[in-house]
């Protein structure tokens, strides 16, 4: 009896600790505005001190008095953060008290088979199902995809981008996309491939994407940080940069938007490796961001658009991010901007602030967007999609619909805009 008594014990075990004093201690999000200077250096202290990631801001460096700041806080560190929070009468509100459920309801998949759901872009998929889903797509869609190897990250893995073309027009104008520069935002890639389908399935039966596709070819590049996003799955949700190894450091990683050379490594970017925004060993060190240059750098000719995807906090933003001056066609760009946030707003009922990257948020050098700017690509914007912290990174699956549907408003204003602005339309007869 007393054996059996042991077993019973040990067999649910798991289950009275789970139900014990444990509950209070899971991985959370907690939202802080700090009052004060000294409140604003306990908080920089507390992001770098323990074992915590910053959401918002990326880094600590941007932390200031009364604005929001979201800090992600792993069970075993919980107790800690709070009681100094407490200590120095800090004020702080719970986001999320369950992240681990919502990480294990965005990993979990029921097919790995596009054609056997109709739900399939309504999930989010790991690297192994969005490489599977790139062949599928080339071959379903032999006349109009194509897929293109740009090169390979840190860690071997291929870049392939998705050129969409539907005829071979002499001098044919193209617009760019990348997703998931940074691994942890899954929104962004969940975009890429909702804009593909989006174009294959309405070309045609939608007048924009048809006016967009007859006037430019797309090229998209759905995982630009492979070795990241794997890790996401894998290791760590949380992680941000590339998975590059430093010669001067233990710490692993660089952030891929800091590593594009546009006042590569100034005010608002970190010459140490261990911090979020580290810029690099020079201007695309990275073999990603070297990848995505070189493919860039070799067809500015045709390329008009360039979009970056990330996520979160609803902004549309463009040039400059690394500097306070205005872009040259400042104007046109807020106008089309402006114009996009309208559109989400009529249609989805959602505001998006918008504006140039540093006045709107702040200043980030080494970024893709203003890199490009300055090759000469002079409508280029970065898409912060939803939402605007209530879930952060850990954007339920049930959203993803309304998050890309909102994206591809936008996407389909600007890139209208840019047709109007740089071509002749087609004429249809």
């Amino acid at each position: 009896m007393k054996t059996l008594f042991i077993l019973f014990v040990l067999m649910n075990l798991d289950q009275l600790l789970k139900t014990g004093r444990c509950t209070e201690t899971q991985d959370q999000i907690i939202s802080i505005t700090p009052k004060t200077q000294e409140q604003v250096d306990i908080l920089k202290n507390v992001s770098t001190q323990y074992e915590t990631a910053l959401w918002q801001p990326v880094s600590p460096q941007y932390i200031k008095e009364e604005t929001e700041v979201h800090l992600f806080v792993p069970a075993n560190s919980s107790e800690t953060v709070k009681d100094l929070l407490q200590k120095h009468a800090i004020t702080h509100g719970v986001l999320l008290a369950n992240t681990n459920e919502l990480i294990e309801m965005q990993t979990r998949n029921d097919s790995t088979d596009p054609r056997s759901s109709s739900t399939f872009y309504e999930r989010y998929h790991s690297l192994e199902d969005i490489y599977h889903w790139i062949n599928r797509t080339q071959q379903d869609n032999p006349n109009m995809v194509k897929a293109i190897l740009i090169g390979s990250s840190y860690e071997k893995r291929p870049l392939y981008v998705l050129k969409l073309s539907v005829n071979n027009r002499p001098n044919k104008k193209a617009m760019w996309i990348d997703c998931g520069i940074h691994a942890r935002e899954w929104i962004s890639h969940a975009f890429c491939l909702w804009f593909v389908q989006n174009s294959l399935s309405f070309y045609k039966l939608n007048q924009d994407i048809t006016r967009i596709l007859d006037n430019m070819d797309v090229y998209i590049l759905p995982v630009m940080n492979p070795d990241g996003y794997q890790y996401t799955w894998t290791t760590n949700r949380m992680w941000r940069k590339n998975r590059s190894v430093s010669k001067s450091s233990n710490c692993i990683g660089v952030d891929l938007n800091r590593n594009f050379d546009a006042n590569w490594c100034t005010e608002g970017a970190s010459d140490e490796p261990c911090t979020e925004i580290y810029c690099g060993a020079f201007p695309e060190s990275e073999p990603e961001s070297q990848a995505v240059a070189n493919f860039l750098r070799s067809h500015k000719d045709s390329v008009q658009f360039y979009l970056s995807i990330h996520s979160y906090s609803q902004m549309l933003l463009f040039p400059y991010s690394c500097t306070l001056d205005e872009a040259e066609n400042h104007k046109d760009l807020l106008e089309m901007a402006q114009e996009a946030a309208q559109a989400i707003r009529r249609y989805y009922r959602n505001t998006y602030k918008y504006g140039s990257g540093a006045k709107t948020i702040y200043l980030a050098p080494g970024g893709s967007d203003d890199w490009a700017y300055n090759l000469g690509i002079k409508y280029s914007f970065t898409f912060e999609l939803q939402d605007r912290g209530r879930y952060g990174f850990l954007l339920p699956p049930s959203l993803i619909s309304r998050a890309c549907n909102e994206a591809l408003i936008a996407v389909k204003t600007i890139a209208l805009k840019v047709i109007e602005k740089t071509q002749a339309p087609t004429s249809h007869p």
